[in-house]
């Protein structure tokens, strides 16, 4: 029988985002809209986030703003204006649902821009962009992933035991940067291996995914790891504040491998736009699949507005 076809992806959605009360206009996605020496280019300079645009409406807008403020401020970046931001979003709901029912990933870019006279002054570059989930990524909604684990390849703390900041002060922990070069190297090694994402580790205490926050399900509990250097994640926090308010024990606390694949019910990995995806292995260890997983599935869901 042949596969059934599927409707095209509609043509991504570029919206411009001019700093400092300049214009929010539409640009085609078949035109160039970064210089050859903006600082996303030659340094990967900059912040951005992604957000889920569900039945035409953006997820969590609020806690994506925040984050997407706290990094450039971080990253000593003028602080992005949230109207200009939610105007932009709107727009560009207004457009995909247009367009078509589907999901999409909605992300948000800015820059340090150009080189300027002075560094102290920079006109940062910044647009939104909308696109098509990848069929990828929607099979993993609903099958889960196979995960490598895999040392992060840098650890916080000095010999006179300072940690996270304190141990490198020039560091910027909990900012999400557009420097993503390491986490995607180590995706396509993990697919290399015949897995599909990795939950980075220092010695055996757990981290976080290369894109995604860690969460596992215990009894009433879920827990996500607790440890310097991990990205706040906006889904997960989401998630727990949901599931409080429904009588479940949440917390961040220090865990290691053998509490994800030996004691936990099931294992998670939380992003915008996957939302929740079930862990069906670790290395060579399968997890079985939990029998409250439509449960978990509706809290989860439920968390995110989806």
């Amino acid at each position: 029988m042949a596969a059934p076809t599927r409707t095209p992806a509609p043509q991504p959605i570029i919206i411009a985002v001019e700093p400092f009360g300049g214009s929010i206009r539409n640009h085609s996605p078949l035109l160039p809209l970064v210089y050859w020496d903006d600082a996303a280019v030659t340094r990967g300079d900059g912040v951005f986030e992604t957000l889920l645009l569900h039945k035409g409406k953006p997820c969590l807008i609020d806690e994506h703003l925040q984050r997407f403020q706290r990094s450039a401020k971080l990253l000593d970046l003028p602080e992005p204006k949230a109207e200009d931001w939610r105007k932009a979003t709107a727009m560009a709901a207004e457009q995909w649902a247009e367009k078509t029912e589907r999901d999409a990933k909605l992300v948000w870019t800015y820059t340090r821009g150009r080189p300027t006279r002075d560094p102290q002054q920079p006109h940062p570059t910044a647009w939104l962009s909308v696109t098509a989930i990848d069929d990828a990524v929607l099979r993993q909604r609903e099958e889960g992933v196979k995960v490598l684990s895999a040392p992060r390849g840098y650890v916080l703390h000095t010999d006179d035991g300072q940690e996270g900041a304190q141990a490198a002060p020039w560091l910027v922990v909990g900012a999400k940067t557009l420097n993503y070069a390491t986490n995607m190297a180590a995706l396509r090694w993990a697919h290399g291996q015949g897995f599909d994402d990795v939950i980075f580790t220092e010695g055996e205490k757990v981290l976080e995914g290369a894109t995604s926050t860690v969460v596992t399900v215990r009894g009433n509990k879920l827990r996500t790891p607790l440890a310097e250097g991990i990205l706040a994640g906006t889904t997960q926090a989401a998630v727990f504040a949901h599931a409080e308010a429904q009588g479940w024990n949440c917390k961040a606390k220090p865990m290691d491998l053998e509490y994800l694949c030996h004691k936990a019910d099931s294992v998670w990995l939380l992003s915008s736009v996957r939302m929740a995806t079930r862990v069906r292995r670790i290395n060579d260890i399968k997890l079985p699949k939990p029998d409250n997983e439509a449960e978990l599935q509706a809290l989860f869901q439920a968390a995110l507005g989806a």
